[in-house]
């Protein structure tokens, strides 16, 4: 208890500028530098005046910005009671006379001693605690001195967290962001990265981007300017802003011919739904006729690339098992269908292989509507190895050239008299 009071009576009541003390009084002058240590990571009970004149003792609010925001700091003097609870401190609402602020130290200190002697206890915890979102491996620790090299040379989607150690909200944002950096890793393949920033310490980088409250996230993208994220702090949210940046700046997905059982695979395996088109023969077409349904694919693969889908094609003929598995033939070509292959499900266009035909085919699956069916075998079918298609018009096979010169035809044969 004593140890309490003179923490309370002795150094923790800061409530005088420059102006109006002298150096020999018990005043505690605070800053972004001591304020951690001095305040946050002490027992003690403080009042702290926060105060809008420059070049003036305690906190100055207009030197030092960033402490005066993070404690919703609008007027001066504010004066703020950091007691059991050190991320929440309560707004001192008595008189200004020294027996006033003097006596409500010492009421506030009543109920802080009888809260830890009942056992109930705010406490001061510094660390960031990880809890019901995943592990932390995820989210990069960034760093005055790899920021630069990780984040503005990658050319890749950073979500930068500045944050505070001592700071509730952050402590809250913490499982969110190590939950979502997870599973944006995994869902953009390491493309989209989240980090994190300990304003504290890198107070070099906190200041470069006008970090004046924690947390605070910023996005980085190649050759642009970085910006707030302004969606919410749930996984959730975070993994859906982040899944709009990647799809943003990715390039649209690759549209890969059906050569080898891999291809379709990996292909199927590693999206949602892959999208498989079966194209006419090359001597019915020639390379032109293919060349435009594959532009045509192509469109599309931009036009839906943020549902990150893969992309496949084929020739009529070369994958027989794979049409009847999925239904296709006896209606010509070129056909199309989408396959989820974790549900062995899949989807046909029914009309026209065109822009239109296939972006209404893809928009009514998108939705969840349209009709699917089991794929044959309830497994995806044996895939031929083919060569690749060498981009020329196809040739017809060349026949066996027969000499009839020494063979005897009989003119009589099969002739009638009259």
């Amino acid at each position: 208890m004593r140890g309490l009071l003179l923490g309370v009576l002795g150094c923790s009541l800061v409530l005088m500028a420059q102006g109006f003390y002298s150096a020999a009084d018990d005043v505690v002058e605070l800053n972004p530098s001591n304020f951690n240590r001095e305040v946050l990571q002490s027992d003690s009970l403080w009042l702290i005046e926060f105060y809008g004149i420059v070049k003036v003792g305690a906190v100055d609010a207009d030197q030092h910005k960033s402490l005066g925001g993070q404690y919703g700091v609008k007027g001066f003097p504010s004066i703020k009671i950091f007691g059991a609870n050190k991320n929440k401190p309560d707004d001192y609402q008595g008189g200004r006379s020294s027996q006033a602020i003097v006596d409500g130290a010492l009421n506030t200190l009543r109920t802080l001693v009888k809260d830890r002697m009942s056992g109930r206890s705010g406490g001061s915890d510094n660390s960031r605690q990880s809890g019901g979102g995943g592990s932390k491996k995820n989210v990069v620790e960034l760093t005055d001195d790899n920021f630069d090299r990780l984040v503005l040379d990658s050319g890749e989607v950073w979500l930068v967290e500045f944050f505070a150690p001592w700071c509730g909200h952050c402590k809250s944002l913490e499982p969110e962001w190590a939950a979502a950096a997870s599973a944006v890793k995994e869902q953009t393949k390491d493309k989209v990265h989240l980090g994190a920033v300990d304003a504290t310490v890198h107070q070099g980088l906190a200041s470069r981007y006008g970090v004046r409250g924690f947390p605070t996230i910023k996005i980085f993208k190649k050759g642009e300017e970085p910006e707030d994220y302004q969606g919410g702090r749930t996984r959730g949210d975070i993994i859906a802003r982040a899944l709009d940046l990647f799809s943003d700046n990715a390039a649209p997905p690759e549209l890969l011919e059906i050569l080898n059982a891999d291809v379709l695979k990996k292909t199927c395996d590693d999206y949602q739904l892959c999208v498989i088109a079966v194209l006419p023969h090359i001597l019915d077409t020639g390379a032109a006729g293919r060349n435009s349904y594959l532009e045509v694919m192509m469109k599309m693969a931009e036009k839906y690339k943020k549902k990150m889908w893969g992309w496949l094609w084929t020739e009529a003929g070369a994958q027989m098992e794979l049409e009847a598995a999925l239904g296709i033939g006896g209606f010509g070509y070129p056909a199309m269908t989408a396959i989820n292959a974790r549900k062995m499900k899949f989807a046909l266009l029914k009309g026209s292989f065109s822009e239109t035909g296939i972006h209404e085919f893809l928009r009514d699956l998108s939705v969840g509507r349209g009709s699917t069916a089991t794929v044959g075998g309830g497994a995806l079918p044996k895939i031929n190895s083919v060569d690749a298609w060498d981009g020329k018009d196809g040739e017809f096979p060349v026949g066996n050239d027969y000499d009839l010169s020494d063979v005897d035809l009989d003119d009589d044969i099969g002739k009638e008299e009259l």
